[in-house]
């Protein structure tokens, strides 16, 4: 049984209710800005927008399951985060993470793709191939999550290192002419966007490898959650409003060339 103290207990489920208003606040955001962006990358915004939405509606779950999982009374936190609590029967379900990121990582690249105005050929590949590594990067992380031994999350956390090394390259390889091609308004921010994704990931194996390194307990519990949590409102909160920008310079490139024309 994990012990932790009222403060992380606290810390954790704050961090869980400031997620699920900030991805319904983004959600919110990026489809009513559809409106700000020409027709070519409306699609793109929807796809930001469902990333939010699915992003908050777990977190809503997993701040239900969190609180469910202890019983707090008289500033005394009892219960546990990976078992069963006795005291109200429920566990804390952070499988909710996992099924949260299996649907929105293959979209955070979609989105990104969509943005960047490709032939439909190239989106069309693109997007299944970044998609199908970003899932199994997830469904490859996941038994380590769950490893009782320090071992097991080592040798499935390095699985996944595979697929997200290899996402990296599509990243800064597969798509530099690509980049290139975006209008000078917009290149810049493209850019942005994919050093975000990047570097945002990358939060994740760190947080993902701190409990076989020695941290254990609540404290570990807490580097976990609260890690997660960060990482999650960069990757698709924070990425989103690039992706937004991006639609809108591009939008106003197009409409500049129109006129000219």
């Amino acid at each position: 049984m994990e012990t932790i103290s009222i403060g992380q207990f606290d810390l954790i489920y704050n961090a869980f209710s400031f997620t699920f208003a900030a991805m319904m606040a983004a959600t919110l955001f990026f489809w009513f800005g559809r409106s700000q962006v020409s027709d070519a990358y409306k699609t793109a915004m929807t796809v930001t927008g469902l990333v939010t939405f699915i992003a908050a509606y777990h977190y809503l779950r997993i701040s239900e399951s969190w609180v469910g999982a202890y019983t707090v009374m008289n500033g005394t936190v009892t219960g546990s985060g990976v078992s069963f609590n006795d005291a109200s029967g429920v566990s804390f379900n952070d499988a909710y993470r996992y099924v949260d990121w299996f649907l929105t990582v293959p979209l955070l690249l979609v989105e990104l793709i969509l943005v960047m105005g490709l032939s439909r050929q190239e989106t069309s590949s693109k997007a299944i191939r970044l998609g199908f590594l970003a899932a199994l990067m997830v469904g490859l992380g996941y038994p380590g999550e769950i490893a009782d031994a320090a071992s097991g999350r080592w040798m499935w956390g390095g699985l996944a290192m595979l697929p997200f090394l290899w996402i990296v390259y599509e990243l800064f390889v597969g798509l530099n002419r690509s980049v290139a091609q975006q209008p000078a308004s917009a290149r810049g921010l493209v850019k942005a966007a994919i050093w975000v994704t990047v570097l945002s990931w990358s939060f994740y194996p760190v947080v993902f490898f701190a409990g076989a390194v020695g941290l254990e307990g609540a404290a570990a519990l807490t580097v976990v959650q609260v890690g997660y949590t960060i990482a999650d409102l960069v990757a698709k909160a924070a990425f989103g409003v690039l992706i937004f920008m991006i639609a809108v310079r591009k939008s106003e490139a197009d409409m500049g060339r129109g006129s000219k024309a």
